[in-house]
């Protein structure tokens, strides 16, 4: 029997699913890997146009996902490999299996519907629950942790990068009065105490429940890793697709194709190369995909999306 509100649910198709798939270009005969399988809508995608004989790995911290992914996936048998593990760590997985290389990557990074809907797991302030967080039960720092522990510089820093919170001090200096803090709403009361109870479309706790979820999982180091990985991963031709949702990490691949599709990467105010940069992508997407306005009308949750794309030279 499903054991959460997410598991009782037919999985949605994800976030720019139909670009992604396109721009990746499975084909039979491929290898492919689902850095971030989540409910394996994508995969589901990938497995399907790359009949008959297309291969999958896909591979997720997250232990619900994972249980949800192989029941979906079941019906691929053998073409399909699915593994616990982060993508930070894609070519020893590579290895493993004994696969040389990838003919496409995907990567669905930030927090996923079913992530968010499962109430008990307090990544959303919609239902009280307690602060947790993580996307894997394998790591000890969980939410309530880093607001009870660090200090009020710390999480003013974690609100401002990560969540590009205006009120970061103000939300730091809350947190730091309430303590100890261990609920979704106990955290989401401090935040609108700190704008006086003025709401916009968009609730005020957002952005500190954002910044929070980012630091727990070590999301931002885990993606500058996870990058060099895929780019390593690939086979020559090969593609790597990023959807990212904030502002942060779609800058991190925006500036990581960018220097990765150039033979130079001196600063300008040096006349002669000295680096010996070459070049080891092309850019599929010089500009971000988004989402059409009617994928945002069915799924609000996508006004965010970018997708960028790069070709393994």
């Amino acid at each position: 029997m499903p054991d959460s509100d997410a598991e009782r649910r037919p999985p949605h198709l994800p976030v720019l699913y139909q670009e992604s798939i396109n721009l990746l270009q499975p084909k039979n005969h491929g290898r492919y890997v689902d850095g971030t399988l989540g409910a394996g809508g994508h995969a589901a995608g990938i497995l399907d146009s790359s009949r008959p004989d297309g291969q999958l790995l896909g591979l997720d911290i997250d232990d619900q996902a994972i249980k949800i992914a192989k029941i979906r996936l079941s019906e691929y048998g053998s073409r399909v490999i699915v593994k616990k593990g982060s993508y930070a760590n894609l070519t020893e997985h590579l290895r493993i299996i004994e696969w040389p290389c990838a003919d496409g990557i995907i990567l669905d990074l930030g927090l996923s519907s079913m992530q968010l809907d499962t109430s008990d797991r307090g990544f959303s302030f919609i239902k009280d629950a307690l602060l947790d967080m993580r996307f894997s039960k394998d790591q000890k720092r969980t939410a309530a942790k880093i607001l009870n522990t660090w200090s009020e510089k710390s999480l003013t820093k974690v609100l401002w990068e990560f969540g590009e919170e205006p009120k970061s001090r103000q939300i730091a200096a809350g947190i730091i009065d309430q303590r100890p803090i261990s609920t979704t709403h106990q955290l989401a009361a401090i935040v609108l105490n700190s704008y006086k109870g003025k709401r916009g479309k968009v609730h005020p706790a957002t952005r500190t429940f954002q910044a929070l979820r980012i630091a727990v999982n070590e999301e931002l180091d885990t993606l500058e890793k996870g990058l060099d990985e895929a780019l390593k991963a690939l086979c020559k031709g090969g593609r790597l697709a990023v959807i990212s949702f904030h502002s942060l990490e779609d800058r991190m691949v925006k500036q990581f194709f960018q220097r990765e599709s150039r033979d130079c990467i001196c600063p300008p105010e040096q006349p002669v190369c000295i680096c010996g940069h070459k070049a080891s992508v092309r850019l599929i997407s010089k500009k971000a995909i988004i989402p059409s306005q009617e994928e945002v009308v069915k799924n609000p949750r996508a006004r965010s999306a970018k997708l960028r794309v790069v070709e393994k030279l």
